[in-house]
């Protein structure tokens, strides 16, 4: 079932987006070579409790983090460890949730850490693109496959891939509502989009194919072919004004 907001929600929820977008900008700064990914999930567990908000992922179906930190061929999922030390050319995705007064933000980014390849650049670039132009479809009577068509045709015209195993989603006091927002599809299908519906779009995006497995710790996905992917993410409303991306 689709859960519709009223305005006096929506600006409740934006108060968790607002969160998950700082701590985001926040992480971009921080992140260098030589740190551990375990020191990502630090920073970001300090930065929600100076806020007083919680994290939305820790605990969620037994996650052990506050943050998903995947690097390079990790595509979602990756968890914080102290073993696991960035490095320069690295690219690093943050998948990220904050729950505040009973609403959930989610976001994510990829950060290019010290000097990248062309082929590293290009991927997120076209990956963040692709998030816009999904967003740009988030319109008053479009469908969710008009979102999902736009990501797909602008990554694949790009060279690249988008993941199929995983999906966007509806959020708010919930971290995972209907509808499912996938990457790919066609125009025209789908639920209708309607005022005070909140959808997370986040296209994953494969420099490779498009096929990825999940590793022995249940949770890090890569990349089949180890290709390099990169993950963006917003929150959005609908709104009578047009897509009123939240986790800005």
């Amino acid at each position: 079932m689709i859960i519709l907001k009223s305005q006096a929600e929506i600006k409740k929820m934006s108060g968790a987006c607002h969160v998950v977008a700082e701590i985001l900008e926040g992480l971009k700064a921080y992140i260098k070579d030589g740190m551990s990914t375990a020191d990502i999930d630090a920073f970001a567990e300090e930065g929600l409790r100076k806020r007083g908000a919680a994290a939305a992922f820790k605990g969620y179906r037994g996650y052990p983090a506050s943050v998903c930190v995947s690097v390079n061929d990790q595509v979602i999922h990756g968890i914080p460890s102290r073993s696991v030390v960035i490095k320069n050319g690295d690219i690093v995705s943050l998948d990220f949730g904050a729950v505040l007064d009973g609403f959930c933000g989610d976001a994510a980014i990829t950060v290019a850490v010290g000097n990248i390849g062309p082929e590293a650049r290009r991927l997120m670039e076209v990956t963040e693109q692709a998030l816009h132009e999904g967003i740009s479809k988030a319109v008053l009577g479009n469908r969710i496959g008009d979102i999902s068509a736009a990501v797909q045709e602008y990554v694949e015209d790009n060279g690249f891939s988008v993941v199929r195993s995983f999906v966007g989603h509806g959020i708010g006091r919930s971290m995972h509502e209907d509808p499912a927002v996938p990457n790919f599809g066609r125009p025209g299908q789908g639920p209708r989009l309607k005022e005070g519906m909140t959808i997370a779009i986040e296209p994953m995006v494969n420099a490779g194919g498009a096929d990825v497995k999940v590793l022995a710790d249940n949770w890090t996905t890569v990349t089949a072919d180890g290709s390099l992917s990169a993950h963006f993410e917003h929150t959005v409303a609908i709104t009578n004004k047009g897509p009123k991306i939240l986790t800005k």
